[in-house]
């Protein structure tokens, strides 16, 4: 039976998660990362300390220092291992709304491009791998934003009588006919190719649209990252600064491992062209100035922070997902973190990696 698990992104925050989950549960691991994080924001963001931690951790992992784009190096990996290859996660991605605008070329070719090659080499050499898509709420675009919101003391809400109060925005809201940043068409484009993989070429697929991800492991960045760098700066006493919406835009924040164990039963009990909508959801949501709280609460001193009145293009201003239709789909799976005990550990391992 094959049991190889391609990971690209391995060095990243979800990805390698999903390289020790997989492991954990006796498959062998193959990881595609080239660090290309460290050029986008810079050396500080570098995954390089991930890496080194997983060939320590793990035995039997091999890691591919590759470019998801170079379609002669992805055949070569992917004709290596063939229909051996049970499953392919694919995280490595550009993922800043910011950084897109600067230099959109580089953006699409990794986030749309990229997932091009990936589909058609799984096609090629392992068509019966399932393929998972770490995709992103921003392929909504700013529509979320055109919902009832009301201003409270310390966050945007949604009106009580809407039907998104009670579990979160759901799969069937609309993409089209709004701004998206040129981030959220990149990753668009790539959501549509998955699903049209699973569909035409009747291939098992998945897009887990994210809200925030996060976890100990992330590199955090002022461009990408909002817990990890958040938690980062209130550790250190480095300058942060929110960007628009007075500081109350509301995210929904979900663990690495919770997600990562949301693909592992997607692996399990894979369906073709599934698209869920995938984050922390009513049990683990703020807004930047609770979560400001919560940072001093945990360090006992306050944050060096600033607002400044221009938002980020495309940005929400307030995210809950829905995600009952995953929880139907495979109702074994469940949330193990939520905000306070996410933020605890990310906050233990930003000291921990400063000393």
């Amino acid at each position: 039976m094959p049991s190889i698990a391609i990971i690209t992104g391995s060095n990243g925050l979800i990805g390698s998660e999903a390289v020790r989950f997989f492991a954990a549960k006796g498959m062998t691991t193959v990881g595609i990362d080239n660090d290309m994080r460290s050029q986008f924001f810079g050396d500080g963001a570098s995954t390089r300390w991930n890496r080194r931690a997983l060939e320590q951790e793990i035995p039997d992992y091999e890691h591919l220092d590759m470019d998801i784009r170079d379609e002669s190096a992805m055949e070569r990996a992917f004709k290596r291992y063939g229909k051996d290859v049970a499953v392919v996660i694919h995280c490595a991605a550009q993922p800043s709304h910011d950084w897109a605008a600067s230099d959109p070329f580089t953006d699409f070719t990794v986030n749309a491009n990229g997932t091009l090659v990936l589909l058609e080499m799984t096609r090629r050499h392992c068509p019966n791998a399932v393929f998972i898509f770490t995709s992103t709420n921003k392929v909504y675009g700013d529509r979320p934003n055109t919902l009832p919101l009301i201003e409270t003391e310390t966050r945007w809400e949604i009106d009580q009588a809407h039907a998104y109060y009670a579990h979160g925005i759901d799969e069937g809201m609309s993409i089209d006919d709004c701004k998206h940043s040129l981030f959220g068409v990149s990753k668009a484009s790539a959501d549509l190719m998955v699903q049209e993989y699973g569909r035409y070429f009747d291939m098992p697929t998945a897009c887990f649209r994210g809200g925030c991800l996060t976890g100990p492991a992330h590199s955090g960045a002022e461009l990408h990252g909002f817990l990890s760098y958040l938690m980062l700066c209130a550790v250190t006493g480095k300058p942060y600064t929110v960007f628009g919406y007075q500081g109350k835009q509301v995210r929904d924040n979900i663990h690495s491992y919770d997600l990562v164990n949301a693909l592992w039963h997607f692996y399990k009990s894979p369906r073709v062209a599934e698209v869920y909508n995938m984050g922390g959801g009513r049990q683990s949501n703020c807004s930047m100035r609770e979560a400001i709280a919560i940072c001093e609460k945990l360090t006992g001193k306050p944050m060096s922070w600033r607002y400044d009145e221009s938002n980020r293009i495309g940005d929400h201003i307030w995210w809950i997902s829905d995600t009952r239709r995953f929880q139907a789909h495979h109702p074994d799976w469940s949330y193990r973190y939520d905000l306070n005990t996410i933020l605890k550990e990310i906050h233990d391992a930003a000291q921990e990696r400063q000393r």
